[in-house]
């Protein structure tokens, strides 16, 4: 393995490394708790433990795709889009009584969870999409196609 090839999957198990396969394990091992969380967003508990299975599997598939580079673009895409759902979902800073910027405040840290989200969606964009404004189209053509993270040399 070359230490191109070992960076560049580092990278990539540093953006998914905080859901598959801790979150994933989080919502098996912990599942009433966290259908009870997402019970906080949505009124059915029914629909509550249908949101944590579907997280789960994007947990699980989607960070699969970035690590393998199996349609990468589009795993990298859904899990942008599920960092920004969880976020304004579940990282309801507006709505606590105590947001403020000095002394405690568990308002505060929401926002800090919430921004948190919204860095690891832009990192998750930077796959989608790559580094640069040429390389934005390419998703739109073909968003079932894949970076080639493990590819030495000029990319096809």
């Amino acid at each position: 393995m070359t230490l191109e090839i070992l960076i560049t999957f580092l990278t990539r198990l540093s953006l998914v490394l905080l859901f598959f396969p801790f979150s994933a394990f989080d919502k098996t091992a912990n599942f009433k708790a966290a259908a009870g969380q997402a019970g906080q967003a949505v009124s059915s508990p029914m629909l509550a433990r249908g949101l944590i299975l579907i997280g789960l599997f994007v947990e699980i598939v989607m960070s699969l795709g970035i690590l393998t580079g199996i349609a990468d673009r589009l795993a990298a895409f859904i899990l942008a889009g599920y960092c920004a759902a969880t976020a304004i979902f579940f990282k309801q800073f507006w709505r606590t009584s105590d947001f403020r910027l000095i002394g405690a405040s568990k308002g505060r840290e929401m926002f800090w969870d919430f921004l948190k989200n919204f860095a690891v969606a832009g990192g998750f964009l930077l796959i989608t999409f790559g580094t640069t404004a040429g390389t934005v189209d390419d998703f739109f053509v073909n968003p079932l196609s894949s970076t080639n993270p493990y590819t030495i040399g000029a990319q096809p």
